[in-house]
C-alpha cells in the first residue's frame, strides 16, 4: 500500500509542475505580449532613474531594475522574430548601457549623460513600438 502512495504521489507532483511550467505568464511576470512588455519595462527602468540618489527606494529599484532587464533579455533575445526588430535593438543597447553602468558603479548615480540618452532611446523605442516594428 505504501508503495502505490508513494507511486501516486510522484506522479501528482510531476503532473503539478509540468502544469505550472505551462501557464500563460512567466515567473518575471511577463506576459510573452513584446510590445507589452516592453513598455513595461520602459516605464519601471524609468521609475528606477528618475529616483534621487538619496531615496531610501533606490537600492531597491536598482535591483528591480537589473531583475527587470535580465529577464527581459532572457526571454525574447532567443526569437528570432523579435530580434530583428529595430524596438528590440534599441532596447537592447539600452538594456546594455544601464546593465554595465549598475555592473560597474554600484554604489554610483547613473550620470546625467546616460540618463539623457537613455530617455532618447526610450522614447526611439516606444515610437518603434507604436509603429509595430
Amino acid at each position: 500500500m505504501k508503495r502505490y502512495l508513494s507511486r501516486l504521489l510522484a506522479l501528482v507532483l510531476v503532473v503539478g509542475i509540468s502544469l505550472m511550467g505551462c501557464s500563460g505568464a512567466d515567473v518575471s511576470g511577463f506576459t510573452g505580449n513584446y510590445p507589452e512588455d516592453t513598455i513595461k519595462v520602459v516605464s519601471s527602468l524609468r521609475t528606477a532613474i528618475a529616483l534621487p540618489d538619496d531615496s531610501p527606494e533606490k537600492p531597491e529599484a536598482q535591483a528591480k531594475a537589473r531583475q527587470a532587464i535580465n529577464d527581459f533579455a532572457s526571454r525574447y533575445r532567443r526569437d528570432p522574430a523579435i530580434a530583428k526588430l529595430p524596438s528590440f535593438s534599441t532596447m537592447r543597447t539600452a538594456l546594455n548601457s544601464l546593465a554595465a553602468h549598475y555592473a560597474s558603479y554600484p554604489n554610483r548615480p547613473v550620470p546625467q549623460k546616460l540618463k539623457e540618452r537613455l530617455e532618447q532611446e526610450f522614447k526611439q523605442v516606444e515610437l518603434a513600438i507604436k509603429r509595430g516594428n
